[in-house]
């Protein structure tokens, strides 16, 4: 097999609106290239939460006394902690400069995913301008598939790739948050090693593996690559709606040795 990630150049910065989907279309002619059966698109949250309006003010939150305490406790901007709050379901882990939880959308994340890098602030001095999780992240996914099946008659696979960190090893990688047209965890349960031996447990989390390395593409700086073509990986979409989504990627809770 060759798998190829190939970056997508001149995507403009996005704003509020914008028809992200007609953009990456554009951008991906623009190269020169076709969008083939069975491609996947990988695109960074940052891009979609942009065209979706998903832009907090913190001068418009107001801290309520939990979120004030848990600030102190942390060594956070209270109103920070209340927009982490209003995006979470429960804190798991915190400590001085760091706040763990459980995001409304089932992820474990620091800070409930809101971000303030890269995006642009009134001016150099201001920190006010955060960046919240798309609402639906399989949703996004979707209607990007669904137009670039109208606009093209090509069925792709779709990721939405933001960067988490892991409880058991440094550092953050590309990991899938919204996934669409494909099977996201990939279950060899039942088949065969090459000695012909039967799997018992494993599960591949293809999704989270082709966004790690479309990280990689996109960089995390200053790179300006927040769309790359995956081809090669020829993916398939389940039969079972249960399956779809990135929701088989979450571990339930009951089953999360690190909480």
């Amino acid at each position: 097999m060759r798998l190829s990630f190939i970056g997508i150049e001149d995507v403009p910065m996005i704003e509020p609106g914008d028809d992200l989907a007609q953009i990456i279309s554009d951008a991906v002619l623009a190269m020169g290239e076709a969008l083939q059966a069975d491609d996947v698109i990988v695109i960074a949250q940052k891009v979609i939460s942009k065209a979706e309006n998903r832009y907090l003010d913190l001068r418009s939150v107001t801290p309520s006394a939990d979120a004030v305490a848990l600030g102190l406790e942390v060594d956070k901007d209270p109103r920070k902690v209340q927009a982490i709050l209003d995006e979470s379901n429960e804190v798991v882990r915190k400590r001085q400069g760091v706040l763990i939880v459980e995001h409304r959308l089932g992820f474990v994340q620091a800070n409930a995913g809101i971000d303030q890098s890269n995006i642009a602030h009134e001016d150099d001095a201001d920190d006010s301008l955060c960046l919240l999780l798309p609402v639906d992240p399989d949703a996004s996914a979707e209607r990007i598939r669904v137009f670039i099946k109208q606009c093209h008659g090509v069925d792709v696979g779709v990721i939405i790739n933001d960067s988490l960190g892991r409880a058991w090893r440094n550092g953050s990688l590309g990991l899938a948050i919204g996934v669409a047209g494909f099977t996201a965890l990939e279950d060899y349960v039942g088949k065969t090693d090459i000695y012909g031996r039967e799997l018992k447990v494993t599960l591949v989390a293809a999704a989270d593996e082709m966004a790690a390395g479309a990280s990689l593409v996109m960089g995390q700086t200053s790179e300006k690559t927040p769309v790359v073509l995956v081809r090669g990986y020829q993916p398939k979409e389940p039969e079972d709606q249960a399956l779809r989504g990135v929701r088989p990627l979450i571990r339930p809770k009951a089953m999360d040795l690190f909480r």
